[in-house]
C-alpha cells in the first residue's frame, strides 16, 4: 500500500505542475500550438471528390475539439493562428491545394476563414447549455449550431468563387458532405463528454 501511495504521488505531482503552467501565459501559448499542430494533422487526412475541388476532410473534427477542449476565447484565437501559419506557407492546408495564401483564398477558403468561428460558436453554446442538458447534447447542439455555420461560410465563398448557380454550390460543396458532418459532430459530442466525465471523476476521487 505504502508503494502504490509513493509511486503514484509523483504523477499526481507532475499533473498538477502540467495544469499549472497551461495557467501561465506561455503555457497557453503551447497549448494553443499544439491544437494548430493537431489540426494540420487532421487537415492533411482528406479525400478528393471528383465533382467538386471541396475534398472530404477531417480538418472540422479536429476545429470542433479545439473549441471544446480550450473554450470560446482560446479556441478562436488559436484557429486564428492556424490560419496565419497557413498564411505563411507552413504546410497545414490540406496538401491537395496550393498552399499558403493562395489555399486561403482558393474556392475552400470560405470554410478556412469560417475555422475561428466554428471553435468559438461551438465552445460558446457548448458552455451555455452545459448548465441546463447534458453535457453530450449539449456539444452535439453547439457543434450543429457551428457546423452550419462553416458550411454558410464555406458555400457561400463557393459560389461566388467559382461562378456556381446555387444547386450546383448545393452540390458540390454542401449535400455530400453532410452525413460526414454528422458523424464528425457526435464523435466530437462523445469525446468531449467522456473526457469530462473522466476528468471529474478522477477529481471526485482525489
Amino acid at each position: 500500500m505504502q508503494t502504490a501511495i509513493t509511486q503514484s504521488a509523483p504523477s499526481h505531482s507532475l499533473s498538477e505542475s502540467l495544469q499549472k503552467f497551461a495557467a501561465t501565459i506561455p503555457g497557453k501559448i503551447t497549448v494553443g500550438l499544439a491544437a494548430t499542430a493537431v489540426v494540420a494533422a487532421a487537415a492533411h487526412v482528406a479525400i478528393p471528390l471528383p465533382f467538386t475541388p471541396v475534398p472530404f476532410i477531417l480538418t472540422p473534427l479536429a476545429v470542433l475539439g479545439v473549441g471544446l477542449a480550450l473554450g470560446p476565447v482560446a479556441g478562436f484565437f488559436t484557429m486564428l493562428a492556424y490560419l496565419a501559419e497557413g498564411a505563411a506557407g507552413l504546410p497545414v492546408f490540406s496538401p491537395m491545394g496550393p498552399g499558403g495564401l493562395a489555399h486561403l483564398l482558393g474556392p475552400n477558403g470560405g470554410f478556412l476563414m469560417a475555422y475561428p468561428l466554428v471553435a468559438a460558436i461551438v465552445g460558446f453554446l457548448t458552455q451555455k447549455l452545459s448548465t441546463r442538458v447534458p453535457r453530450f447534447l449539449a456539444a452535439t447542439i453547439g457543434g450543429t449550431v457551428a457546423i452550419a455555420v462553416l458550411f454558410l461560410c464555406g458555400a457561400s465563398w463557393f459560389m461566388q468563387f467559382a461562378g456556381h448557380s446555387l444547386q450546383a454550390t448545393w452540390i458540390g460543396a454542401v449535400a455530400p458532405f453532410l452525413p460526414g458532418e454528422a458523424i464528425k459532430i457526435l464523435a466530437a459530442a462523445g469525446i468531449y463528454s467522456t473526457l469530462v466525465r473522466a476528468k471529474a471523476s478522477k477529481s471526485a476521487q482525489n
